[in-house]
């Protein structure tokens, strides 16, 4: 009989940055709402902190905020290990590194679970000491409810 899958979800984001809170703001959505054997964690997001999780993991969901131009509140979920690709930030990310490119390392240093996805909530405001916006923290709602859907179907 082989082991159960080892599942994660790692909250993403800086919460004293306005909707850079939004990956955090899911994981504590997600506390007492799924299975016992799903592991709960919150990053900063720096590359070796994600890359560590990672290790650990055979099935990892990331909750992240993110800046693309789209409408704040938008959610786009990005399937990692067939290769989708996470966006980056347009400038310097408050992240270090970034999620991005802690997949790509943990992709090409063999340690990338056999399923990552992310789950990315398009941000506006990421002024030191905001809260979160209204959009963003509904959006947050919503992606901790899509999350707690598939890791209690396919991801398993």
């Amino acid at each position: 009989m082989s082991d159960p899958p080892r599942r994660l979800v790692v909250g993403i984001g800086n919460p004293d940055r306005g909707d850079d809170g939004a990956g955090r703001l899911v994981a504590r959505l997600l506390r007492g709402r799924l299975a016992a054997d799903v592991r709960i964690e919150a990053c900063l997001g720096g590359a070796a902190e994600l890359i560590e999780l990672l290790r650990e993991a055979d099935v990892a969901v990331l909750a992240d905020a993110m800046v693309s131009g789209a409408e704040p509140g938008t959610i786009r979920r990005f399937d990692c290990a067939a290769g989708g690709v996470v966006p980056g930030p347009g400038g310097a990310s408050s992240h270090g590194l970034g999620v991005a490119q802690a997949v790509g390392l943990a992709r090409a240093l063999g340690c990338l679970p056999a399923v990552c996805v992310v789950f990315a909530v398009e941000g506006a405001d990421f002024a030191p000491g905001a809260p979160v916006s209204p959009p963003v923290a509904a959006a947050a709602e919503e992606a901790a409810r899509r999350i707690a859907a598939e890791l209690a179907g396919k991801l398993r």
